[in-house]
């Protein structure tokens, strides 16, 4: 079949393979367990505070933060702490992660990917790999997420820091069209 010139121009396949990954970034898929009652879905099972599924990660820390519909949250990072993530199936938020750890193998890699929005699965997000998020959804969305490391705001203690929220471009944040 041939197609007009100028739809023929603007015409590309749209990339379905694996994109490159950041070095040390976990995704674990959840699974969620349905009955005509409800749903339940297992985040982790600890021994002493070991997680069975993020082998050498200890929990230190449990939180729960909410966004509001349409903000933007980031970017932070840590020097020490790793971070885990888990977004309810029922919100829908962007997470962006880029790797500013000088000499990684993955130095400069950018992840853009979905939490929630119908899925269940916990993102490990080492040390020195900035990330933040955007909810895309119309309602309040939560993450609740685990550290290994405590959060202090005593200087010299502290270990989370701030990049602009804008640092990869503003348009980072964009719904992706097409």
């Amino acid at each position: 079949m041939k197609i007009e010139d100028r739809a023929q121009r603007a015409f590309s396949y749209q990339d379905y393979g694996r994109k490159r990954g950041i070095e040390g970034v976990q995704i674990v898929p959840l699974r969620r367990f349905h009955d005509d009652g409800g749903a339940i879905t297992e985040l982790g099972r600890l021994s002493g505070g070991s997680h069975g599924q993020l082998p050498g990660f200890e929990v230190k820390q449990v939180n729960y933060s909410e966004v509001q519909p349409g903000a933007v949250k980031a970017y932070h990072m840590h020097h020490k702490q790793t971070d885990v993530w888990y977004v309810p199936p029922h919100d829908r938020i962007l997470l962006v992660l880029h790797d500013v750890r000088s000499g990684s193998p993955s130095e400069g890699v950018t992840m853009r990917m979905m939490l929630g929005d119908g899925d269940s699965a916990l993102v490990r997000i080492p040390p020195g790999v900035a990330h933040g998020c955007r909810n895309l959804g119309d309602a309040m969305a939560r993450i609740l997420y685990f550290v290994d490391y405590q959060f202090s705001i005593e200087p010299g203690v502290c270990d989370e820091g701030r990049l602009p929220w804008d640092f990869l471009g503003a348009e980072i944040w964009d719904v992706v069209r097409g």
